[in-house]
């Protein structure tokens, strides 16, 4: 089994020993992203800014290692507090178009860094 570590310049640092996506074979695998801006490393107020870099995270990997939202077949959706979940939708739904990929969504005690969002993917390419 061959495996490639997906570390662009325009996605945030990871926060510990993780990589940003591996390419395996035909999948590529997106490490949760929280909304960082890679720009200036900070994380937005709302859950629905937080989201929206989330998933500009997201499709900056993607493209680094050659695909785009219509090659993600599953995410997961960690949230703070899953009051959140209609506005996050509302910014995911921006991000991805039918056939959607498969979801899972889940309120979590606590994320890294303060984060109210944190989103993964799974791609198959």
């Amino acid at each position: 089994m061959s495996k490639e570590a997906v570390i662009p310049n325009n996605a945030p640092a990871p926060l510990g020993p993780y990589s940003p996506a591996v390419k395996s074979g035909n999948m590529l695998f997106l490490s949760g992203q929280l909304g960082i801006n890679p720009a200036d490393g900070k994380l937005p107020e709302t859950a629905t800014e937080q989201a929206e870099q989330s998933l500009k995270n997201i499709e900056n990997l993607l493209a680094a290692a050659g695909a785009t939202t219509d090659n993600v077949v599953k995410t997961t959706v960690l949230l703070a507090d899953i009051a959140d979940f209609a506005a996050v939708n509302e910014v995911y739904a921006q991000h991805f178009e039918a056939p959607f990929p498969a979801r899972s969504a889940f309120q979590v005690a606590a994320l890294p860094a303060g984060a109210l969002v944190e989103i993964e993917a799974i791609a198959s390419l």
